[in-house]
C-alpha cells in the first residue's frame, strides 16, 4: 500500500509539472502575441522615421539658404557662380542638366527597354528567357563609377571622333550610358507587366488573324500600360539621381545651354562638387547644397507619385 502511494505521489507531481509547464507555455505565447506587434511596428516606423528626419534636416538646412538668398533668384536664375567675389545662386542651369541628360538617358532605354521585354515576353522561348534575363540584368548590378569612366574615356572619344566639335566633358555621352544602365529596369518591369497578361487575350487575337507582332503592340502592350509607363517614370527618378556617370563625363561647367554637346552639371554633380571640402559649414555655398538636394528630393518625389498615380489609373485587373 505504500508504495502505491508513493506511485500516486508521483503521479500527481507529474501531472501538477505538466500543468504548470502548460501555463508557462501560455503565458510565454501571450507574451510573445503582445511583444511581436509592437517589434513588427518599431520595425515598420523605421523607413518612416528616416525619411521624416531627412525631411526634416533638408528643410531646417534650405530656409537657412533662404534667409540668406531670395527664393525668386534661386529658381529662376541663370548663373550659379557660387565661388565668384559676387555669388549667384540660379539652380536652372543644374535643373537644365539634370532634365537634358535625363532625356537623352529615356531616348536610348526607352525604345531598347520596350523592344526587349517585347522579345522576352512574347518571342523568347522558357530557356532563351532564363538566360538572357540574368545577363540582361548584370548590367544592374555594375558600379556606377565603372559607367562614368566608360562614359569619358570610351564613348565620349568615339563621340568626338564623328563629331569634332564635341567638348571632352559633355551632357551626351554621359546621357546615352545612363541609358544603357537604366535598360535593365524598364525592360524587366514592362517584361513583368507583360507576362502578367492572360494569354486567353493572346490567344483570342491569334484566333481572329492577327499576326504576333499585331497582338504584341496591339493587345499586350496596351493591357500591360499601367506597368510598362511606371517602369519609364522610376527609370526617369533613376536618371534624375543618378551622381557618378554626370560627375565624371559631364564636367562641372555651370551652363544653361541646351546645346548637347557642351559640359553641364546636374544637381547631383553638383551636390558632390560642394560636400568635396570646398565650402566651409556655415557658408551660403554650404546652405545651397542643402537648397539644391531639396529640389532634388521634390523631383524624385513627385516621379514616385507620379508612378503610383499612372500605375493605379492604367491598372487593368484580369
Amino acid at each position: 500500500m505504500a508504495s502505491n502511494s508513493k506511485i500516486d505521489d508521483q503521479d500527481d507531481l507529474k501531472i501538477q509539472e505538466m500543468i504548470a509547464q502548460k501555463k508557462n507555455g501560455r503565458n510565454l505565447s501571450r507574451f510573445t502575441e503582445r511583444i511581436i506587434p509592437v517589434l513588427l511596428f518599431l520595425i515598420a516606423s523605421v523607413s518612416i522615421l528616416t525619411t521624416i528626419g531627412i525631411i526634416y534636416t533638408l528643410l531646417t538646412e534650405t530656409i537657412e539658404f533662404f534667409k540668406r538668398v531670395p527664393i525668386a533668384d534661386f529658381f529662376t536664375g541663370t548663373i550659379l557662380k557660387p565661388l565668384s567675389q559676387n555669388p549667384e545662386f540660379g539652380v536652372l542651369p543644374l535643373i537644365n542638366g539634370t532634365i537634358i541628360s535625363s532625356v537623352i538617358a529615356m531616348l536610348v532605354a526607352g525604345p531598347i527597354g520596350i523592344m526587349t521585354a517585347v522579345y522576352l515576353s512574347e518571342y523568347a522561348s522558357d530557356r532563351i528567357r532564363r538566360t538572357l534575363k540574368p545577363l540582361l540584368e548584370i548590367l544592374a548590378g555594375i558600379p556606377t563609377i565603372v559607367y562614368g569612366f566608360f562614359a569619358f574615356t570610351f564613348v565620349t572619344p568615339i563621340i568626338r571622333e564623328i563629331f569634332p566639335t564635341v567638348e571632352a566633358t559633355n551632357i551626351l555621352s554621359p546621357g546615352l550610358v545612363m541609358g544603357v544602365m537604366i535598360i535593365p529596369m524598364i525592360a524587366s518591369l514592362s517584361e513583368d507587366a507583360m507576362t502578367s497578361v492572360p494569354n486567353s487575350m493572346r490567344e483570342g487575337a491569334l484566333a481572329l488573324g492577327a499576326t504576333k507582332l499585331e497582338v504584341a503592340f496591339r493587345v499586350v502592350i496596351p493591357a500591360a500600360l499601367s506597368g510598362i509607363i511606371a517602369s519609364f517614370v522610376l527609370g526617369v527618378s533613376r536618371a534624375i539621381g543618378e551622381t557618378m556617370i554626370v560627375t565624371i563625363a559631364s564636367g562641372s561647367s555651370k551652363n544653361f545651354t541646351f546645346d548637347i554637346t557642351q559640359s553641364m552639371q546636374t544637381m547631383t554633380a553638383y551636390i558632390v562638387e560642394v560636400s568635396g571640402g570646398e565650402a566651409p559649414a556655415g557658408s551660403t555655398i554650404y546652405y545651397s547644397l542643402y537648397a539644391v538636394a531639396f529640389t532634388l528630393f521634390i523631383f524624385t518625389l513627385l516621379m514616385n507619385l507620379l508612378a503610383r498615380y499612372v500605375s493605379r489609373k492604367f491598372r487593368e485587373e484580369y
